[in-house]
């Protein structure tokens, strides 16, 4: 049996989010095609419920970069 095919897509970038500087707009998470982001329940230390990425399946189109209003906020690395 091919183990291959039955393992989950392996992901093609990741992200990270800088939480406290995250002001909690919501713009990466509208604007991630695959819906990988999502507004933490936690708050950061400015007191916003900051975007969190889920984990698994980003594609590394960085989206979610371009669309931050915060310098530095978000981060996406994509792999070869």
């Amino acid at each position: 049996q091919d183990m291959e095919s039955t393992s989950p897509k392996q992901d093609r970038g990741t992200v990270d989010i800088e939480a406290d500087l995250c002001k909690g707009c919501g713009l990466c998470i509208a604007m991630c095609p695959n819906d990988l982001l999502v507004r933490s329940e936690n708050l950061n230390r400015l007191g916003y419920r900051y975007a969190e990425y889920v984990g698994e399946g980003c594609n590394g189109c960085a989206v979610c970069f371009h669309a931050c209003p915060e310098p530095g906020g978000i981060s996406v690395t994509r792999f070869r």
